[in-house]
């Protein structure tokens, strides 16, 4: 009998042994050099989007990453966004040990749904299922697959061969299979073309990659769809919510825009007295674009609001005025309509909003926008309208909007146009002071600081000068480089305009601000504007560098020196011109006093990889004319 039992509990261990799952991906399959320096391996990754429709398509990625260590930890987990009209088929997940055993099986349980809050959303049927699969030792790898179905053909996705330069990929590959009638159309960037093939009355087109190491992306660098391989795709024909449009220029991309807004800018009598009377007595275009502007900003609050279709469409004219809220679009289209009440034609705008969004590319139709302003034409200047900021001032569009390509809708369609640009001669920072030193090295200040065009939005200035007497002075402490100091009293004055400019005014306290050793006092006469940064150190600089904001400071600096001290030390002017910009610092006496100048103007532009040396060298320079020292002695 125990010889029996003995056999039944081998057969047991033998039965659970050979059904165990062969190992898969085991770590010791990479090769090293994919591994080096990297903190996570693709093993194999594939896209793949199905076109079966104008109104329908779909998706399946099918992801495996080993997880090298806790640097890449956030690889681990997978976030699928999905809607009405993008919905989640399928979502599984498996973990693997380094010998490539299966530690962990994703259950339905385990993956979260829930809304996709964004913080400012009022309405919105976006959701998220997110899954985790994360582990405490290193390294392990995890595999994620999951299909989605789309109601619509105007998303089709794009590719982009890494998004992370400390990632190798083993294998790759994105395919596309639609019928030959609704074949996408895209641009390629350091891609070959696909290969082609047929399946099932479908065409194909499929792009592999093998043993990909990703270039190191660098600093003061173009936008990554520069640098980056990658694919742009999007439809010819496509049906949004019984919408059907065509994408294959941007006039017919507007037209649809068209199509969406129609009959949405239907006003209430009321409103329409009321625009009537604020604006019965202005002579210009502008004067009366101006007091409809201020209108919205008094009646209106910007909500975010998601919900199908409304993500491109506007809610109506009369919802907005009725509500007092909308999101970008339906405040734009809101506005587009009172002007039209009051006798003035203004252009809904499509847009790419955010300071380090990537440039609009515009030889390529497609979806490129997650904005909307409005435009007003004005004889030969054009007024441009944010109409989602309660406080922003009239006609500016400032680092959010400017100086970048926009989709301008007209009654023919979309066309191309670039907002307004800011040079770096109306991006200034000014700043005035007086700075009284006593004998002890301790001082007083009286600081005046203007900012104006790009710069009035330093350090959230721009918000903060709206703000309450606690903020701001929040905001005076953090942003005044001085070592020591106090706040002895200071304001702000907000200058609203097409060019915004904000006064900051202070009076410091300044304990130790000079250093004092016997008869010698030494000070840095740079008050509160020394430049520290250089840019690393490179070898070899493979790509551009773009400098992408230019401005202009000017510091003037007047030192009052108590009685009996006398300049050991003065620096040498200094003057410091490159391509890249321009930097002079004088150091006068007069009349006892010591008088500092400062000027430094920074240029927007693209220049060549091997200008990256010089453009380190002018740091440099400003860095040490920044920081240099003057000598005064006493003559007790």
């Amino acid at each position: 009998m125990k010889r029996l039992s003995l056999i039944v509990a081998g057969m047991f261990v033998y039965m659970t042994v050979t059904a165990k799952e062969d190992p898969k991906y085991p770590v010791s399959a990479i090769p090293e050099d994919m591994k080096t320096g990297m903190y996570a391996v693709i093993r194999e990754q594939e896209l793949r989007f199905e076109v079966n429709s104008v109104s329908n398509a779909s998706t399946h990625v099918h992801i495996v990453i080993t997880i090298l260590n806790a640097n890449a930890k956030s690889y681990a987990s997978k976030v699928i966004w999905y809607d009405k009209f993008n919905v989640l088929r399928s979502f599984k997940g498996i973990a693997y040990d380094a010998y490539g055993n299966v530690i962990r099986k994703l259950k339905q349980n385990e993956i979260y749904d829930q809304s996709a809050f964004d913080g400012s959303s009022l309405f919105s049927d976006d959701r998220l299922k997110k899954a985790d699969l994360s582990q405490g030792t290193y390294p392990y790898t995890v595999e994620f697959e999951y299909e989605t179905e789309h109601k619509t053909l105007f998303f089709v996705p794009d590719f982009e061969l890494y998004e992370d330069d400390e990632i190798t990929i083993q294998k790759e590959s994105f395919t596309i299979i639609y019928p030959p009638a609704l074949k996408p159309r895209y641009k390629l960037f350091k891609i070959e073309e696909p290969k082609i093939s047929s399946a099932d009355a479908k065409e194909v087109m499929q792009w592999t990659f093998e043993n990909v190491k990703p270039e190191k992306f660098e600093k003061t660098g173009p936008d990554l769809q520069r640098v980056v391989p990658n694919i742009a795709v999007a439809p010819t024909s496509f049906e949004f919510d019984s919408y059907a449009g065509k994408m294959d220029s941007w006039e017919n991309y507007g037209k649809w825009i068209v199509s969406l807004n129609k009959d949405r800018d239907i006003l209430p009598e009321q409103t329409k007295k009321k625009l009537q009377e604020i604006t019965k007595n202005a002579k210009t275009t502008e004067e009366k674009a101006r007091l409809v502007y201020e209108y919205l900003q008094s009646k209106t609050r910007y909500v975010g609001i998601q919900l199908g279709i409304g993500g491109f469409q506007p809610f109506e004219a009369s919802v907005v005025d009725q509500t007092g809220y909308g999101d970008c679009k339906a405040l734009s289209n809101y506005m587009v309509a009172m002007l039209k009440e009051v006798g003035i034609h203004a252009n809904y705008i499509l847009i790419r909003a955010g300071r380090n969004q990537p440039a609009m590319d515009v030889s390529f139709p497609s979806s490129q926008f997650n904005h909307a302003v409005v435009a007003v034409p004005n004889a030969t200047d054009t007024l441009w309208l944010e109409c989602t900021s309660q406080v922003n001032p009239f006609g500016y569009m400032g680092s959010f909007t400017g100086d970048r390509y926009a989709l301008m809708i007209t009654e023919n369609g979309g066309k191309v146009v670039k907002t307004p640009r800011y040079p770096a001669e109306v991006n200034i920072q000014s700043r005035t002071a007086d700075v009284f030193v006593e004998i002890t090295g301790d001082a007083k200040a009286k600081v005046k600081t203007t900012f104006s065009g790009l710069q009035y939005e330093n350090d959230n200035l721009d918000y903060v000068v709206n703000q309450q007497y606690d903020d701001q002075k929040k905001w005076v402490q953090e942003n005044t480089d001085i070592p020591a100091f106090d706040i002895v009293n200071f304001s702000m004055t907000n200058k609203k305009g097409k060019i915004p400019s904000a006064i900051v005014s202070t009076e410091l306290s300044l304990k130790r601000f000079a250093t004092v050793s016997g008869k010698r006092i030494f000070l840095v006469p740079n008050l509160m504007n020394r430049s520290s940064y250089i840019p690393e150190k490179l070898d070899t600089r493979k790509t551009n560098v773009v400098l992408r904001t230019p401005y202009t400071d000017l510091d003037t600096i007047r030192y009052h020196l108590p009685e009996g001290i006398y300049p050991e030390f003065l620096p040498d002017p200094v003057v410091v011109k490159s391509r890249f910009g321009e930097y002079e610092a004088s150091f006068k006496m007069d009349q006892g006093n010591l008088l500092y100048i400062r000027r430094l103007r920074m240029n927007k532009g693209e220049y060549p990889a091997e200008s990256y040396k010089e453009l380190t060298e002018f740091y440099r320079n400003v860095g040490k004319a920044d920081n240099a020292k003057m000598v005064f002695m006493s003559k007790t």
